[in-house]
Order: C-alpha cells, then structure tokens, then sequence
C-alpha cells in the first residue's frame, strides 16, 4: 500500500538555518532517499517553496483563490514523500528515520487511496 509521509515544520526555524546548515540536513535525508530508493520503497518526494508562495482555492463552485495556505496549525506543510509499503508500521518507521536526522519536524502519514502516477517532472 501506499502511504504519504507529510514533512511538518516551523518554516522561521528552517529559514533560520545557514546554507551549510541546510546542505547538511538535505544531505542526511537524501541518504535516506537514495536507501529507500535502491529498496524500491519511495515514490516521489518533494520540498516545497515557501508558504508566502502558497495560495488556498476554498469554497463551493469554482471556489475563491486565498493568498497563502492557511493552515490551522504553527507548523506549515514543507515537503512530503510517497512511499510503498507492506504495512502502516513500515511506513511509520520510515518517518521515524527522518525525524532522527531531521528532529525538529512533525510528520503525518496517510494512507493513500488513489495513486495515478503522472508525467516525471522535467528538471531546470
């Protein structure tokens, strides 16, 4: 089954970090990456821009577009993974992982009900 581990974080502590501070962190997680990778757990992964770049499209109909994201909580949605896995355990202990290299954050895993893999992103 799928899962989606969603990366929360404090976005001030993660744009507080130096360059070499968040070179070191990326480091430590694409080590996790490239493992589950070569296991043939990850599905895609990303890190997302910044929340004042964010819009929320919110109520009936074609809806209305709201600056920013919005979300309820002090931690702002930063990244995610999609991951394969046997059971819910397995796939929390893949966010276990991230949270010992990158300790400060908070992830949630779903389960995902619908996967449609879509066009691989071209890079710049």
């Amino acid at each position: 089954m799928f899962y989606a581990i969603l990366a929360y974080h404090v976005e001030d502590a993660i744009k507080a970090l130096t360059p070499q501070e968040d070179a070191a962190l990326m480091a430590d997680l694409l080590k996790i990456n490239t493992r589950l990778h070569e296991a043939g757990t990850l599905g895609p992964s990303a890190r997302l821009g910044a929340t004042q770049d964010a819009c929320t499209l919110r109520g009936p109909g074609d809806g209305m577009i709201i600056d920013g994201p919005f979300a309820e909580t002090k931690e702002q949605l930063l990244g995610l993974y999609v991951v394969d896995c046997a059971t819910r355990d397995d796939a929390i202990a893949i966010a276990r992982d991230l949270r010992r290299v990158n300790p400060t954050a908070v992830y949630e895993i779903r389960p995902i009900l619908l996967f449609k893999p879509g066009v691989p992103l071209a890079g710049k």
